[in-house]
């Protein structure tokens, strides 16, 4: 695929390729990945000042106005670092899911916000039960006076500890497993009756089960009309999808050329493990598979803001299928070539398979998304 990148956005990748140079050796890295907030509030406001936290947004809200290949560029450079900071969470899912779905009053009130890097945002979508299904809502909204109440349980909500507002897909009409009757609301993350078990994930971020008892929301906390979010959901969740595949292709380079080296320097019966025939052919394999990785993901990324709607959810499911299988593949390899001593702390490269293999499985696994395509091709 011909890709070739303007000025501007040459420009943009060079600034993201410091940022991450400059504040993410694996050594910073896992000092931040160590600490209770994990990530670091000084990075959050130095991206938020770069004009970073706006890139997706319009300019009408003081936003870059940006594409989905300029969130490819930089997610691919956060990938190159496991960049810790919440910016899929807060940006593309929270923000994305209020700038789609909001009133003018909602986007004025937050968007800037979540601009300036004041507000963090969370996705609150996956139940105990759900799987990968995006309609599987269990979580009831019912009618109170002029507001709502809550109930019902949000399982691994990315970034729920930090965030300040919540978005919570919720019912509020039909059987559990219907894509109409669906609403989103937005909910302060310290409200009455909301509980939280925080904890942290095999890739070194954090995330939150959370339970909603009797929380009351005023109609102002409605994001769009009643009953009607499924297809906001799931067009917000293709891109957030599109940016963990750039995100993936990030990692599975720099996890190629941490294994390359340690390949030069690592010997056995005193020659480099480098020289032997049949690992130069498995550094190859994943290599090609980095590199068809790299064309899908480019690909998505164009597609998306075309409008399409079916060539957006088949490229999306077709990106993540062959990044999944590809980071499954390269993560795995890299930590077999390493040894056991790859999946120490001490070593990078068990860092960048952890990721990999959490960017695979998040919003469908490589089964999933080969089944979606199937689907939507049929």
């Amino acid at each position: 695929m011909d890709f070739e990148l303007s000025d501007e956005q040459n420009l943009l990748k060079d600034s993201f390729e410091r940022f991450v140079k400059d504040n993410y050796s694996s050594d910073a890295r896992a000092k931040l990945a160590n600490t209770e907030l994990g990530f670091s509030r000084g990075h959050w406001k130095k991206m938020a000042e770069l004009g970073w936290l706006g890139l997706p947004f319009s300019e009408d809200v003081g936003g870059f106005g940006g594409t989905a290949v300029e969130t490819m560029i930089m997610m691919e450079s956060m990938g190159r670092g496991l960049v810790l900071e919440p910016f899929v969470s807060t940006v593309i899912l929270g923000g994305g899911l209020i700038a789609e779905a909001g009133s003018p009053a909602q986007i004025e009130a937050i968007i800037p916000e979540v601009i300036e890097g004041n507000m963090m945002l969370a996705f609150a979508y996956a139940e105990p039960q759900s799987r990968f299904n995006l309609n599987d809502v269990e979580t009831a909204a019912s009618k109170s006076g002029s507001g709502y109440v809550l109930n019902g349980h949000k399982s691994v909500v990315y970034h729920g500890t930090t965030a300040d507002k919540v978005v919570v897909s919720a019912r509020t009409s039909g059987n559990s497993r219907d894509e109409a009757g669906i609403s989103l609301f937005i909910v302060d993350n310290n409200v009455s009756g909301l509980s939280r078990r925080d904890y942290r994930t095999i890739d070194g971020q954090r995330a939150a089960d959370i339970m909603f008892e009797n929380v009351a929301v005023g109609a102002d906390a409605l994001l769009g009309k009643e009953g009607t979010a499924y297809p906001v959901i799931e067009k917000v969740t293709d891109y957030a999808i599109a940016a963990l595949c750039a995100e993936a292709v990030g990692a599975m380079q720099a996890a190629n050329e941490i294994t390359n080296e340690y390949m030069k320097q690592r010997k056995q019966f005193g020659t480099p493990i480098g020289k032997f025939q049949v690992l130069q052919h498995r550094m190859v394999d994943m290599y090609m598979e980095a590199e068809q990785s790299k064309s899908m993901s480019d690909m998505v990324a164009m597609k998306l803001d075309l409008g399409d709607e079916m060539e957006r959810r088949k490229a999306v499911a077709a990106a993540k299928a062959q990044v999944g299988q590809a980071s499954k593949f390269v993560g795995q390899q890299s930590i077999q070539l390493h040894g056991g001593m790859g999946m120490t702390d001490e070593y990078s490269i068990g860092h960048y398979f952890k990721r990999l293999t959490t960017i695979e499985m998040l919003f469908g696994n490589t089964d999933y998304h080969f089944k979606r395509f199937a689907a939507l091709s049929s």
